[in-house]
């Protein structure tokens, strides 16, 4: 039924976006055993609704650490502190896992948000476990792991803290300005190899970006933030991602060239993905934003993925295929050898080799040095 927050119904047919929300509906989870449809009663809205309140629940899952086999991912475990994002980004493509929990991959992806309290003792359990084997885990692979309800709940930092103490690389991708908080967390792990940050830039239009991504960080913001990273010594790289072409594809070079001056060792590019909920999420978007361009934008997409909005194979799903996407391919490799931030040779290598398994209360090693502390007789 129709998910109620801040005394106003985010329903099916909510149309513009609500203040501070990237999503201008919020379509039924496809597992849903119901369906909602707007209808208008010929009734004029009274006031304007008030604004929709985030709300924060528990995460139960078991588990912390996740695994993927996937060719396209240069990365086989990640960890992800919140589900849902409160950054907004329409274009999210973690937005249809919110399905799974029975919710909308609309607005309530944005208001209807998990942490998980325990993070950090799961992750010294599964790093613990004698079959486990480190290397680099990536932080923040599906949703922003500083999104605002982090200055609050502190997950992403206990979780930091475990991989400081083990001493374990770490990959971290953000667009918030709040990574900065945990510096001191974060120089240490640099000067032994074990840290890398990459920010995520869209667009350098302020005004776009606020539509695009409603509570991240602004596009200046995010440039200080690698200037900051780069000079404390911290790994750091810009991700222009998702590239939108007939949207943001015009600040592509301008945003290599700010992000290498800021001290960016390293860049990449994704073209945007539109997964099960979130092509009809984005193009209900276009139509409120840019109605002018919609249709361009949508076109041009579907060159890309093969006269579909979305391409989920193997080899294309990331990069796209034929001549725009070829064309878009080019003007990054150009420009990233250009600025030096070429990702073929500022390849990070963090070092696994320093691991040190946590050591639980309670286990064997544990009650040795009990013992050995123990007053002789």
């Amino acid at each position: 039924m129709a998910s109620r927050t801040g005394g106003r119904d985010a329903g099916a047919g909510a149309q513009g976006n609500p203040a501070g929300r990237g999503a201008t509906c919020n379509p039924d989870s496809r597992y849903s055993s119901e369906r909602r449809e707007a209808e208008d009663d010929g009734w004029p809205a009274d006031d304007p609704p008030p604004p929709l309140r985030t709300q924060v629940g528990v995460d139960t899952s078991r588990s912390l650490i996740s695994y993927n086999q996937s060719p396209d991912i240069p990365f086989d475990r990640s960890v992800n502190p919140y589900r849902g994002c409160e950054h907004g980004c329409i274009y999210c493509y973690a937005r249809p896992t919110h399905a799974w929990l029975g919710l909308s991959p609309g607005l309530d992806f944005e208001i209807r948000l998990f942490r998980k309290p325990d993070a950090a003792r799961q992750l010294e359990q599964e790093l613990a476990a004698p079959r486990y084997r480190p290397a680099t885990l990536v932080l923040g692979a599906n949703t922003d792991p500083y999104q605002p309800i982090e200055r609050r709940f502190g997950t992403t930092r206990a979780v930091l803290q475990v991989l400081h103490d083990c001493r374990h690389p770490v990959a971290i991708t953000t667009k918030s300005a709040l990574v900065l908080r945990d510096l001191d967390l974060l120089v240490p792990m640099a000067e032994l190899g074990l840290v890398a940050v990459q920010i995520s830039v869209t667009s350098l239009d302020a005004h776009l970006a606020r539509r695009l991504e409603p509570r991240a960080a602004s596009p200046e913001r995010r440039l200080e933030v690698v200037r900051r990273l780069a000079q404390a010594g911290v790994p750091v790289g810009v991700l222009v991602s998702p590239l939108i072409p007939g949207l943001t594809d015009v600040d592509l070079e301008r945003i290599l060239e700010r992000a290498a001056a800021a001290g960016a060792s390293r860049a990449g590019c994704l073209l945007i993905r539109l997964p099960r909920e979130v092509a009809e999420l984005f193009d209900a978007w276009l139509r409120v934003q840019v109605p002018d361009r919609a249709e361009r934008i949508l076109s041009l997409i579907r060159q890309c993925r093969g006269g579909r909005l979305n391409d989920p194979e193997f080899g294309s799903r990331m990069t796209g295929r034929g001549p725009v996407a070829d064309l878009l391919a080019q003007r990054f490799r150009l420009a990233a050898r250009r600025l030096g931030l070429d990702q073929q040779d500022r390849e990070w290598d963090l070092d696994a080799s320093r691991f040190r398994r946590p050591r639980l209360p309670g286990s064997q090693l544990d009650l040795f040095e009990q013992d050995s502390r123990s007053p002789q007789p």
